[in-house]
């Protein structure tokens, strides 16, 4: 009889404690989940910032796009070597072409030789 309910107290605790211990690793992930994304928030409002500022995205625009104010001369320094080297322009954006939007591919059949 003894051993009967100390089975059924071992089963009736069993469940509850598989229940709780498989909820608190649940609880653990979600919480690392959690501050991970609250990592990317942070980058992202700083990433925000960065381009409301007027003078980084003509910094920006001038690195990436080299676009220049009216009335400057633009020119770009070619070291030797440079000619069998890839610009960030004619590098393959890495997608397959049934991917890859139209303006995508006007710009890689432009700039490809």
């Amino acid at each position: 009889m003894f051993a009967m309910v100390l089975c059924a107290l071992a089963l009736s605790i069993a469940v509850p404690l598989r229940t709780y211990l498989s909820q608190r690793d649940e609880l653990r992930d979600v919480g690392a989940e959690q501050q991970k994304l609250r990592e990317t928030v942070a980058a992202l409002e700083q990433r925000k910032a960065q381009l409301q500022d007027p003078a980084y995205v003509e910094i920006e625009a001038r690195k990436r796009l080299h676009w220049v104010r009216p009335g400057e001369t633009p020119y770009i320094v070619q070291l030797p070597g440079d000619e069998n080297r890839n610009t960030e322009s004619e590098r393959p954006s890495g997608k397959p072409a049934a991917q890859r939007s139209w303006y995508e591919e006007l710009w890689q059949s432009v700039t490809h030789k």
